[in-house]
């Protein structure tokens, strides 16, 4: 594995979950150097103040949404490698070893843990949609390790996606993405997202845009690929 992780987590209203979440990463890494990061998107029921306590790192934004948490976490990282997941425990902090020895294995910029058992119709459909593309069945996954300079210099294009546009800009730039597939916990009573009507149309939404917006990089990049046969071209971005 490698020498060091930084385990990053967005976080909004989660203060019950921190102590446990943090401790539970502490176990799973025993032993292996690492350092826990929480992003807080300004939660009202003291979870910045909790993380404060229990984390190795803060860092307070406001109501940026969880894309651009996961996104300044990442970047904050003190290490190379960086693992995200969700503060709710439906991502086994245990898990995070497996989860790193794929990732060095297959020599990955980015590997998904993706649920053996898709819940939600919205993430299925993009499963069916977006996930065939990328190469990854569970698109809206944020157990996830990265490279930490896949996004040096990026800015975020499409708004809140749910973790999906760092996806789609890592299979856009021609990075290597692997998947490691887990059984998951069962779900929380009340998911960050919403409710089941809400949550299905806010994933729906973040799921058509991204497809969007890769469809229009490959319409540029074929657009380029002909000029180049005159004066050169660029990668999509």
């Amino acid at each position: 594995m490698a020498r060091g992780v930084s385990v990053v987590t967005a976080t909004y209203c989660e203060r019950e979950n921190i102590r446990p979440l943090v401790e539970r990463v502490r176990g799973a890494l025993e032993g292996f150097e690492h350092e826990v990061i929480v992003v807080d998107d300004t939660s009202p029921d003291g979870t910045y103040e909790e993380a404060a306590r229990w984390a190795d790192r803060v860092l307070l934004m406001r109501r940026a949404g969880q894309t651009r948490c996961l996104l300044e976490g990442i970047r904050a990282a003190r290490y190379p490698v960086v693992v995200t997941l969700d503060a709710d425990l439906e991502n086994p902090p245990e898990l995070i070893p497996a989860l790193l020895e794929a990732f060095e294995g297959r020599g990955a910029d980015l590997l998904v843990a993706s649920r053996t058992v898709i819940p939600r119709a919205s993430e299925r459909f993009a499963s069916a949609t977006l996930g065939r593309i990328v190469g990854v069945r569970d698109v809206f996954s944020n157990f996830r390790v990265y490279r930490r300079d896949l996004f040096a210099g990026y800015r975020l294009r499409l708004g809140e996606t749910f973790g999906g546009e760092l996806l789609a800009h890592a299979w856009l730039s021609g990075f290597k993405i692997a998947e490691y597939l887990y059984e998951p916990p069962p779900r929380r009573a009340k998911p960050r997202i919403g409710g089941s009507l809400k949550a299905n149309a806010r994933i729906a939404k973040a799921t058509l845009k991204l497809l969007a917006w890769i469809a229009a990089n490959r319409l540029l990049a074929r657009e380029r690929g002909k000029k180049s046969l005159v004066g050169g071209g660029a990668r999509p971005v």
